[in-house]
Formats: C-alpha cells, sequence, structure tokens
C-alpha cells in the first residue's frame, strides 16, 4: 500500500468514527475560515436555480452554503455517519449515500458540481474526475476546494501544523489515525498546476485557480465541455 493511502473501505471507516468531531477539527485546522472558502467556492460556480452536485460533502457545510445561494442541491458522501450529521442541517438538500468514483445519476444530470476538501480521498482521482464531468451538463460548472502543498513563508509553518499538532489530536479526539492519514494525504495529493492538468484531462476547459491562507488552500474551477 502506497504511503498515506488508504483502502475505501478503511477511508469510509475513519470518517465514520470522526464524525462526531468534524466540524469542530475544520475550525480548529482553518482557524475559522473554512465557511469563508466554501462560500467563495459556492460564489464561483452556483448560480439561483441551479442543479447542483455537492460530492463528497462529509458534514454538508458545502451543500448547506449552495442551497442557501438559491441553487436545488444534492449532497452524496460515502460515510453514512457524516451524512446523519448533514441531515440535521438541511432538509431541503437531498442527502445520497455513494461513491463520487461511480456517481448513481445520468449523464449531464447538473449544472454545476463542487468538491470541499474530499477529492484527496478518493482512490482513483482522474475517475473521480470524470464522473464529475459525466454528469455535468455542457457548459456545466465544477469547484474543487482542496487543501494543498504551500511555497515560500508558509512552508514552515504549514509543515509545523500539519505534520506537528495535527498528528498530536489523534492522541486526545476519536479517530486518532485520521490526524496522521490528514498530513499524509496532502503530501500525495497533486499540486495545483498538476490538478489542473488533470481537469482538463478529464474534459474541463477554462481552467483556473486562486489560493487562499498564503497557498494553504486552492480553490479550481472549471467549465466542462
Amino acid at each position: 500500500m502506497e504511503s498515506g493511502r488508504l483502502a475505501p473501505e478503511a477511508v469510509r471507516s475513519m470518517f465514520d468514527r470522526i464524525s462526531p468531531v468534524y466540524d469542530a477539527m475544520n475550525r480548529t485546522m482553518t482557524l475559522g475560515l473554512d465557511q469563508r472558502w466554501r462560500r467563495a467556492t459556492v460564489a464561483a460556480v452556483v448560480r439561483p436555480g441551479d442543479k447542483v452536485l455537492d460530492a463528497c460533502c462529509g458534514t454538508g457545510d458545502l451543500a448547506v452554503a449552495a442551497s442557501h445561494a438559491g441553487a436545488t442541491v444534492t449532497g452524496l458522501d460515502f460515510s453514512g455517519r457524516m451524512l446523519e450529521r448533514a441531515r440535521r442541517k438541511s432538509s431541503k438538500v437531498e442527502w445520497i449515500q455513494g461513491d463520487a468514483q461511480q456517481l448513481p445519476f445520468e449523464d449531464a444530470s447538473f449544472d454545476a458540481a463542487t468538491v470541499g476538501f474530499g477529492v484527496r480521498n478518493l482512490d482513483d482521482l482522474e475517475r473521480g474526475l470524470a464522473e464529475l464531468r459525466r454528469v455535468l451538463r455542457p457548459g456545466g460548472r465544477v469547484a474543487i476546494l482542496e487543501i494543498t502543498k504551500p511555497s515560500g513563508l508558509l512552508a514552515p509553518f504549514y509543515r509545523l501544523w500539519f505534520d506537528g499538532f495535527v498528528p498530536l489530536l489523534g492522541k486526545v479526539l476519536p479517530g486518532g489515525a485520521a490526524y496522521t492519514y490528514l498530513p499524509a494525504s496532502v503530501r500525495r495529493f497533486p499540486g495545483p498546476d498538476e490538478l489542473a492538468g488533470l481537469l482538463r484531462g478529464a474534459g474541463f476547459e477554462d481552467v483556473r485557480w486562486r489560493t487562499f491562507a498564503g497557498g494553504i488552500v486552492a480553490l479550481h474551477i472549471g467549465m466542462a465541455r
């Protein structure tokens, strides 16, 4: 097994275990900025009246933000425990348990698709991106918000935070393995240029990205050809 990579069932089990503390961990690890980044993700691709898929939706914050923007939203995740928490946040969103690498939707079903902090957990990233393209209509928009590896002044802080502080949380919080898995999953995830290339290869055009927090988080957007 590749270092830092877990089998899909192990990833599902891990997210089931950490679901009670997932939201609190997001706020802690991002100093409360994650909700702002989700709103920026929604603003980049979601229009009122759109039919939107939020894949790897977790506890539903990004899907709920898209719903608040006037979209009809479907949130999909493979962790049943995460979805239990998502359902408590909105009855307007349709919550579905499923695999982002084998989406249970017809071709060209959605106007926009979002993924927040989820694609790095896919066992086959290229397949997941191709599935997002398949379920989008031509001209549909995709937005992927994900942790990335910064360079420059913040790189030492990043290493201290993700390789030092975050794993220490695993000693006191449920699902401790997740906080070792997280830094490893970020290290092996493609950088912004490479991810943009994978999006183009999956059938997206006009691919571009912006970064937040000095380059620790990147938002990629593109349009389905």
